[in-house]
């Protein structure tokens, strides 16, 4: 197939702005994150939603152990966590102000919205996982703007 190649993939579907999320977890008692542009809202009957971690996040196994996540929903002032929580090997909660979820996971202070979920089905998704959360809980601040990425850089709504 002509054009369907990772890079022009990538190129074209930039063009598709998209809000930033930090997926969130507790692994045997330490925090556990990773970031997300891969979020969408799936059914509001049953209330669930849409994260895609990649296959080689190092983060989402810990995570999905659990059983539970949170996802945060980035405010327009989160670039640099959302460049934080994207690196692999490193400490991503240093500094991190947080407090649990309802159900345990980390809402990062700041963030524009949460959404506590338990984990409901785990899908094949190419170089992806396609993973379904229940939602069990869920908050925002409305005077916040999200963080939005597009085109290859983080962007302003307004």
């Amino acid at each position: 197939m002509t054009g369907t190649d990772p890079t022009t993939m990538r190129s074209v579907l930039g063009h598709f702005p998209s809000g930033v999320t930090i997926v969130t977890g507790i692994d045997e008692g330490a925090p556990a994150g990773f970031t997300c542009q891969s979020f969408s809202s799936l059914s509001l009957d049953p209330p669930l939603v849409l994260i895609l971690p990649g296959r080689n996040s190092s983060s989402w196994p810990k995570i999905e152990a659990t059983g539970q996540f949170c996802v945060n929903v980035l405010a327009e002032d989160q670039g640099e966590l959302s460049t934080t929580f994207a690196k692999s090997g490193t400490d991503k909660f240093a500094g991190v102000e947080w407090s649990p979820s309802p159900l345990g996971s980390p809402i990062l202070a700041g963030a524009t919205a949460w959404i506590d979920c338990t984990l409901h089905a785990c899908h094949d998704g190419g170089d992806h996982l396609i993973v379904v959360g229940a939602v069990h809980d869920l908050a925002a601040e409305a005077e916040v703007l999200p963080l939005v990425f597009h085109r290859g850089a983080y962007a302003r709504t307004q």
